[in-house]
């Protein structure tokens, strides 16, 4: 996968906007589809695409809708991610575990009795 060079983080929403756009219409361009074929794939009018790529405010769902045509949709792959535990959370996990654990009673040891003292007769 290519390292981006584009730095997100400085840029305003609205810079944000019409770069997605402008990366939408590469990716369009690149698998050598029309704005009407990604319109008509999407269940879209072509003028949602158009103002899409031109970086003018869509839905969420218009981009989803416009990824699923044009078969990107393991871009969004980059915001779901697994959480991963805690050192804290195993330790804690471990201690509840063990916790349950049967617990089962130790073998009694036998009494032992004292010597009975000898008889005197």
């Amino acid at each position: 996968m290519a390292t981006s060079n584009i730095n997100w983080k400085v840029m305003n929403d609205a810079a944000v906007v019409a770069q997605l756009g402008k990366e939408l219409r590469r990716m369009r361009l690149e698998r050598n589809q029309s704005q009407a074929e990604v319109a008509e794939r999407a269940g879209l009018d072509r003028t949602t695409v158009v103002k899409l790529e031109a970086g003018r405010a869509a839905t969420l769902q218009t981009v989803v809708q416009v990824l699923r045509a044009m078969d990107r949709l393991e871009l969004l792959d980059a915001f779901h991610q697994e959480p991963q535990p805690t050192p804290y959370m195993l330790v804690e996990a471990q201690e509840k575990y063990l916790k349950k654990q049967r617990k089962r009673a130790g073998r009694k040891q036998p009494d032992v009795a004292p010597p009975k003292p000898k008889s005197t007769w």
